[in-house]
């Protein structure tokens, strides 16, 4: 038992190496891992046998004899769905094992579906997206609208899609995939999303608020999730910091700042609009707004020193003029905040390519990758090339 321990962890040295430096040649290993040329070859060979590694053609090599072939991940092997649940809309990525997305997809939600019926519904919608790699599905991740207590799958704090919150929504939607999923809250996701591919992926720790209908927050340390016993870390939005103890959430999330504003007599149908607004009478609630959101900002500061903060959300894009205001209003509360507010990069796929991330690691665990190694794969160059518009477009269900 003792041998296997180092084999195991070698096995996920040399795994990590090509996924995040593919296609590589066996002496490029070797001599960035540390590893010895027989171990190398010993594990490059295996997985090969198994079907996990593939050769590419060969380069020119430094010494006389045969040309240095390379090794690569075979990608399609296997593919994974990742998945981002919203009151509104529901966003789909399938993507290969090197994380190169195959297939995007976004459908309107139906919302009015009670548990069981949404649950079928969305094991449906994930099939047909998956489509002809469906016999090659290896996992799906779903990100959801609630707080999501890991060790019994619970979901609570779910208000714009209740549904979720009944047990029988989950049991039924992995009955109906026939597999296993993976779950979490989905501003878990969007974080998980920026950290490999966006806003975060310089960063070793990080925070990421998601604010439209409601808000949502994602905490990372030493880039991977910090998520506690409930679900509940990094919620700041329940903070009771308006008036007469009112929750944070409610001052800066849409239906906050729509009745603030037909309070006004300024009817809108899109709270991005009243930011984009320049009537003279909208200006104490967009100053209402910032203030609650520095609150939350500065909880982050002195709860995690994060290097960035990241937000998304229907509402942040209307934010993205303020920001650099809002950067320096919180340097001058926090004179020593390292932080940096920024935009998600990922723009409204970050929940569902966090969610790819979150099957893969799902994946390159059941491959032989250990959880220390996890934090470093994807490649975070894998949407090189990819059209997020095109990949976000909606369709109809």
């Amino acid at each position: 038992m003792e041998a296997q321990a180092p084999r195991r962890a070698n096995r996920s040295t040399v795994l990590t190496h090509v996924l995040t430096h593919g296609p590589v040649t066996r002496t490029a290993i070797g001599q960035e891992t540390d590893l010895s040329p027989a171990t190398v070859s010993r594990i490059v060979e295996q997985l090969l046998d198994e079907g996990l590694l593939t050769e590419t053609d060969g380069t020119p090599s430094t010494t006389r004899g045969r040309r240095a072939t390379r090794v690569a991940i075979a990608a399609g092997r296997g593919v994974v769905c990742g998945v981002d649940v919203g009151g509104s809309n529901v966003r789909l990525v399938v993507a290969d094992l090197a994380a190169t997305p195959l297939v995007g997809r976004t459908v309107p939600t139906p919302a009015d579906y009670d548990a069981p019926r949404l649950a079928h519904w969305l094991a449906d919608l994930i099939r047909q997206t998956v489509g002809d790699h469906l016999d090659r599905l290896d996992c799906v991740a779903v990100g959801l609208p609630g707080a999501v207590r890991q060790h019994d799958r619970t979901v609570r704090n779910a208000p714009n899609l209740p549904q979720v919150e009944d047990p029988e929504f989950l049991r039924l939607l992995e009955k109906r995939l026939a597999t296993g999923i993976e779950v979490d809250n989905d501003s878990n996701y969007a974080l998980l999303g920026e950290l490999r591919f966006g806003a975060a992926r310089d960063t070793q720790t990080a925070v990421m608020f998601t604010i439209g209908a409601g808000l949502g927050a994602g905490v990372a340390i030493e880039r991977r999730l910090f998520r506690g016993r409930s679900g509940m870390v990094g919620e700041f939005g329940h903070l009771p910091a308006g008036p007469l103890g009112g929750a944070l959430e409610q001052i800066i999330t849409g239906p906050g700042i729509l009745a603030r504003a037909r309070d006004l007599g300024l009817p809108f149908d899109n709270a991005a609009d009243v930011f984009h607004s320049t009537d003279p009478r909208l200006v104490p609630v967009k100053q209402y707004v910032e203030q609650a959101l520095l609150i939350i900002l500065t909880a982050a500061v002195v709860a995690y020193e994060p290097e960035v903060i990241v937000l998304g959300g229907g509402i942040s894009h209307a934010l993205t003029p303020d920001l650099g205001r809002l950067g320096s209003r919180l340097r001058e509360i926090v004179p020593s905040a390292p932080a940096v507010v920024q935009s998600a990069e990922l723009g409204d796929l970050s929940g569902a390519l966090g969610a790819v991330v979150a099957a893969l690691h799902n994946a390159y665990g059941r491959l032989g990758l250990a959880e220390a190694d996890l934090a470093h794969v994807p490649q975070s160059d894998a949407l090189a090339g990819c059209d997020l518009r095109a990949l976000a477009a909606t369709a109809d269900a």
